[in-house]
């Protein structure tokens, strides 16, 4: 895929999804843009999992300074528990 922003891609995506739902496109024109809708989304699901690679929270420590943490976006699962 030519280098596509996050933002192009989810529009693109936004669009095959509505030819698609139109339910006006012949079959073989459908699967092509289900294929592609697909690679869109895969593209746009990597670009999400390096941005929240990327993501660190600062965390208040009880002496007032601030530490940085990565970020943890799974509910109920603190530092530490398994």
């Amino acid at each position: 895929m030519k280098e596509v922003t996050f933002e192009k891609a989810i529009e693109k995506l936004e669009s095959i999804v509505s030819e698609l739902e139109s339910g006006d496109l012949a079959l073989d024109q459908s699967m092509k843009k289900y294929e592609d809708g697909i690679k869109l989304a895969r593209f746009c699901q990597e670009k999400l999992e390096k941005a929240k690679a990327r993501i660190d929270m600062l965390m208040k420590e009880p002496d007032g300074n601030f530490t940085k943490k990565p970020f943890n976006t799974e509910k109920g699962k603190e530092e530490g528990e398994e």
